[in-house]
């Protein structure tokens, strides 16, 4: 029997997941007034027990099933959306700016980098950077920067004997090279990409032009060189990013690390929750839909 414990950096709150009946629960809701919903701050500790919270015979019916887990039982997992890329500010101007061809694989903006250092600052502080064993990235441009610059080691010096997470200035971001000095591994996984097909800034580069770019971040796990899941006039269905968001979380039962952070998207984040909490409050299934 395994439990996960979620952690959402955006919006925060924390999910216990159940993998005999596939259920979400909500546990210890933590409402943020920060309007940055990228990056509010992890604010306190996540619990193993789940609060049901009901208010007539109906509603304990609603939670009927839910229990408490030891936690050498459980995993824990820090959902990370990315920072801001330059297709979120072209996006919001204009939606049809998804897509053009001129934000393929966008990368971050200055402001993006920005809410990465400050991550980075929370993650460094608060001691998160000695627990996460394992961080699994979206392979797209602006998911992996936001992962190396936000779970990374620091600056890297040439003589290292140890490749670099990030290249100095890759993809002309005038960020410095990030080593993996002291960092945990770092996985890149084709099943928590946002919704695949038509918006450019969703198709990826291809793993050879990756590579030099992010020398230490491993893509073993990644069957093919070129995009191929990626369609020009086929967007991909919520359903459909629901159902792969269910593989990916059958694929994290199969890994030895019980912290993993996952850096990925706002999409996929939405509609992989979204189709769990069926045996919760009503009010607990919308508040776990709104990630």
């Amino acid at each position: 029997m395994t439990r996960f414990i979620v952690q959402c950096i955006s919006p925060y709150f924390n999910i216990s997941f159940n993998s005999q009946n596939h259920n979400f629960n909500l546990s210890f809701p933590l409402p943020s007034h920060n309007t940055n919903r990228s990056y509010r701050r992890l604010r306190r500790s996540s619990s193993v027990f789940p609060i049901l919270s009901s208010s007539s015979l109906s509603d304990m019916d609603a939670v009927r099933g839910q229990g408490v887990y030891p936690l050498h039982r459980c995993k824990t997992i820090h959902l990370v959306r990315h920072a801001q890329g330059f297709h979120n500010v072209a996006g919001e101007k204009d939606h049809s700016a998804y897509m053009s061809p001129y934000l393929f694989d966008a990368a971050l903006t200055p402001l993006g980098w920005e809410q990465v250092d400050n991550l980075r600052k929370y993650v460094q502080s608060s001691g998160l950077s000695k627990q996460i064993e394992l961080v699994v990235v979206s392979p797209l441009l602006r998911t992996m920067q936001t992962a190396v610059g936000v779970f990374g080691g620091g600056g890297y010096d040439a003589g290292m004997d140890i490749p670099p997470l990030m290249a100095e200035n890759t993809v002309d971001s005038g960020r410095p090279a990030i080593s993996s000095l002291n960092a945990p591994p770092f996985v890149a996984m084709e099943l928590c990409r946002e919704h695949l097909g038509v918006h450019w800034c969703d198709k990826r580069r291809s793993v050879t032009e990756y590579k030099p770019l992010f020398p230490a971040i491993d893509f073993s796990l990644i069957e093919s060189d070129e995009d191929t899941l990626w369609k020009l006039d086929v967007r991909e269905a919520n359903e459909e990013v629901a159902e792969r968001g269910l593989k990916f979380l059958n694929w994290l039962w199969t890994r030895k690390e019980t912290e993993i952070a996952i850096v990925t998207h706002s999409g996929f984040l939405l509609h992989t929750l979204a189709a769990f909490g069926d045996d919760c409050h009503p009010s607990v299934k919308n508040e776990i839909g709104k990630a």
